[in-house]
């Protein structure tokens, strides 16, 4: 997926003349063309995240579209207050691409995790967050999206699905179609849900576009309120669009997600997806156990 992020960015810098990137002491050496080939809008600003969002925020209200990318908890926990008020605020145009998603930097431990991104970057109104599950979606997500006129998130993950979905920003694509219950795969948990509902009497909705979240295909998919909601981020953080889909009929929620807690565990991004209840055997379980109820 980081390739083709840096294939559509280069593209973007080459063709686009309003636009800018910014890096943060990552991504130097594969960006080393755009940045010797146009200094005055691709640069390596350093390990300075806050104040190149700041920078880049500066860009923006000159007319100039800035790409910032970095590694997620230093662009979302750090530049937090910055993403805020000078975009979010200020209602300015902006890409943020970030890798690392919940914990792709598993041996790097807490620091480099950041389950919580959704869920800050939500609650900011106006921003924009999309989460491919694949590098095909990605480029076409970027392309569809990267100057609407919004601040935009974009989730990377190095962990890809197997599959490839022809996703569209702002809408949730329909895997599938069945009555017992619906089952929300979002970004690259797409691969746990159809292994462990491809043959269950079940809707699949796969969200690459959670902010703002598509509601419309969801009710059109109510099924008699069984929904499972199954993010690769914290749990039960997209619970809220959920419910703020229905907010006149009965809906049961299950969820599966990475675990509301401090996560203190090293090891493998799969070793870290066990713990969490990521996997293909405990979606299984949360569904059947929903359709029980």
């Amino acid at each position: 997926m980081r390739k083709a992020m840096i294939r559509s960015v280069s593209d973007m810098i080459r063709n686009e003349a309003d636009t800018s990137l910014f890096l943060v002491d990552i991504g130097v050496w594969a960006f080393r063309d755009i940045l010797g080939e146009y200094p005055d809008r691709a640069m390596n600003i350093g390990i300075f995240e806050d104040g190149m969002a700041s920078l880049a925020a500066g860009m923006a209200l000159g007319g100039i579209i800035p790409t910032i990318y970095g590694i997620s908890p230093f662009i979302v926990d750090r530049a937090m207050e910055q993403l805020k008020l000078d975009f979010a605020y200020q209602k300015l145009q902006g890409n943020f691409i970030t890798t690392g998603a919940s914990y792709d930097f598993s041996t790097l431990g807490y620091s480099h995790y950041c389950p919580e991104d959704l869920g800050i970057i939500s609650m900011m109104p106006g921003f924009e967050f999309v989460a491919p599950g694949t590098a095909s979606e990605f480029t076409r997500l970027f392309g569809q999206s990267h100057r609407d006129g919004c601040p935009t998130y974009f989730r990377l993950s190095d962990h890809v699905n197997k599959r490839d979905v022809e996703v569209d920003f702002g809408k949730a694509a329909v895997i599938k179609t069945g009555s017992r219950a619906t089952v929300i795969a979002v970004s690259t948990a797409l691969d746990a849900v159809l292994d462990a509902c491809g043959d269950e009497d079940v809707s699949i909705l796969y969200y690459t576009t959670l902010t703002p979240f598509d509601r419309e295909t969801l009710k059109n998919h109510y099924n008699g309120g069984n929904i499972l909601l199954c993010e690769p981020h914290y749990e039960g953080t997209l619970a809220y669009e959920v419910y703020r889909t229905f907010p006149d009929r009965p809906v049961r929620l299950s969820c599966v997600g990475v675990r509301r807690e401090i996560l203190r565990n090293y090891g493998s991004k799969e070793e870290n997806d066990i713990y969490n209840g990521l996997t293909a055997e405990n979606i299984f379980e949360k569904l059947r156990n929903l359709m029980k109820s």
